[in-house]
């Protein structure tokens, strides 16, 4: 007897029931899936393989600079295709997953676009994977609404009022578990880009939209060269034209940072903009440069501001960047979540929000983001005031700005260093947001601040320098393991006493603490903590 041909399509195993999952997982977009990794998974392979190989160099060398290779582009004529009227003016977006209550949030929330988020905000667990997709298509179909036990209820304003969606995908080091084709998980990004694009792209095209994605954690032009290539793809499998996609894409490594031009060459009859991202560029500085020696060592993350001249001089090249080729310069992440309990606390916050959002509008970013909907008014008045009635300032070019790639690299510009207190706020954070994570939740209110897995990343890859590093603290302790693990043993233990024992134990606190510490601590880095964190998903 013959073993049975392999199925076309992509298969689903070992899945959880989620409630109306049939409606996404249709036999016609499993087939799509079924095209998409067959002809697309082989080389997001061998790029994969390539980031080692260049992580490698990188601790060969000790350094990094613009490819000698690709100066034609830099120093070619061209430009990226015009924005369509839905993302001409992203003066604020909003960030969020796409569970069924920020869903209709987000939308409401008088941002110019919502990023709607299947990565860094949102663990992917089964019922996020499928009930996120569900959610935006009845979004789009204006059959969405949201009660909760106390008797409140949401509901879409008029389409006209409606944030534009930017949807975006894992990256490309993750695999979906529940969905193989020939025996070989799918990657992530296709499943999330997949489902999306196959059932929406004619959907959003009808409403004066199109299909539009925020691309994360890019690490060379090359991996942005292969999302070209499934656009292209994608586009003629479902009979779109040619450039109804639309991609931001983020840099938030260091890796891209050296490719800003040719990232967005790439993706030219696509692109839309790129956007500075700063806790998932602090971690790949970190994991790129981890034994470059002292000059490398990061201070407390909070001591990271984005006035460090290395951070000022990658926000400013990106501005250029961008402005030279017609792109969207969109700034960082206001993560701050208003205190009902301390106006104090708010009152403060909103004066750091402000002046950061009004350092970005003063530097030419064409918009900024925010977590929290009361923070969408005061970016907005930033943006508003050196905006006017423009949709966003494109024209303003930036030329008096030169950056060098030593000036990208220069940590040691920075002069805090760490302390005790930034590992205690590592430990807890990481732990925190680990928790939660592992029970389904992917962005999380820690210390009123939204939190999501770039502040874990962040978190682990300090504690990990610092301990190699050999670091000594303003108090003369020395970064040890035994110390982290100290720390560790005794935030766990205030969290028992904080939470209660009934939800200590109902949680998954102790595998958090567990896995914080084998992230931190381990000889060998992992490259992602969510890698062995997903193994640890329901």
């Amino acid at each position: 007897m013959s073993a049975a041909a392999p199925s076309p399509s992509a298969v689903v195993t070992g899945a959880e029931t989620v409630p109306r999952a049939e409606e996404v997982l249709t036999p016609e977009a499993l087939a799509f899936l079924g095209e998409l990794h067959r002809r697309f998974a082989p080389r997001r392979a061998e790029l994969l393989a390539r980031r080692a190989e260049r992580r490698a160099e990188i601790a060969r060398t000790g350094t990094l600079d613009f490819l000698p290779e690709t100066a034609a582009v830099r120093e070619g004529d061209w430009r990226v295709a015009p924005a369509p009227a839905a993302l001409d003016d992203r003066r604020v977006e909003i960030t969020g997953p796409t569970d069924r209550k920020m869903t209709i949030n987000a939308l409401n929330s008088g941002a110019r676009v919502w990023l709607a988020d299947f990565e860094d905000a949102s663990a992917p667990t089964w019922a996020n994977v499928v009930g996120g997709q569900i959610n935006l298509i009845d979004a789009y179909e204006r059959r969405i609404d949201f009660g909760t036990p106390e008797g409140k209820t949401y509901a879409l304003r008029p389409d006209a009022e409606l944030a534009t969606v930017v949807m975006r995908p894992r990256g490309w080091h993750l695999d979906e578990r529940h969905l193989r084709v020939d025996g070989e998980p799918v990657p992530g990004a296709l499943v999330d880009f997949g489902l999306y694009f196959f059932h929406n792209a004619k959907r959003l095209i009808a409403k004066g939209k199109g299909p539009y994605f925020y691309l994360p954690k890019t690490e060379s032009h090359l991996e942005a060269r292969l999302w070209n290539e499934v656009f292209v793809f994608a586009q003629d499998y479902v009979g779109v034209p040619q450039g109804t996609i639309r991609a931001t894409v983020l840099i938030e490594t260091i890796t891209a940072a050296f490719e800003m031009e040719e990232i967005l060459y790439e993706l030219r009859d696509h692109a839309s903009g790129l956007n500075a991202g700063r806790w998932d560029y602090l971690f790949s500085i970190v994991k790129n440069f981890r034994d470059g020696g002292p000059k490398y060592v990061l201070p407390d993350r909070n001591a990271v501001t984005m006035t460090a001249p290395f951070m000022r001089a990658y926000t400013e090249l990106l501005v250029r960047t961008c402005h030279k080729r017609g792109a969207h310069a969109i700034g960082g992440m206001a993560a701050f979540i208003p205190s009902r309990r301390d106006a104090e606390v708010n009152k403060v916050a909103f004066e750091k929000v402000k002046a950061d959002k009004d350092r970005e509008a003063g530097d030419g970013f064409d918009g900024s983001w925010v977590a929290h909907p009361d923070l969408v008014p005061i970016a907005m008045a930033s943006f508003d005031a050196v905006l006017g009635e423009r949709p966003n300032q494109k024209d303003r070019l930036r030329e008096d700005v030169a950056v060098t790639g030593d000036q990208l690299l220069a940590v040691d510009s920075l002069q805090a260093k760490p302390t005790f207190e930034g590992l205690r706020n590592a430990v807890q954070v990481g732990i925190r947001y680990i928790e939660a994570w592992l029970r389904g939740l992917g962005a999380v209110a820690i210390f009123n601040l939204m939190e999501d897995a770039a502040t874990a990343e962040i978190s682990r890859s300090q504690i990990w320098q610092w301990i190699d590093a050999g670091v000594v603290f303003e108090d003369g302790r020395k970064a040890t393991a035994d110390l982290a693990r100290e720390v560790a043993a005794g935030e766990l233990a205030a969290i028992r006493a904080e939470v209660g024992e009934e939800a200590f134990v109902s949680g998954r606190w102790q595998q958090a603490h567990d896995l914080l510490l084998q992230v931190s601590l381990d000889e060998k880095y992992v490259d992602f903590l969510t890698l062995p964190a997903y193994e640890l998903l329901d």
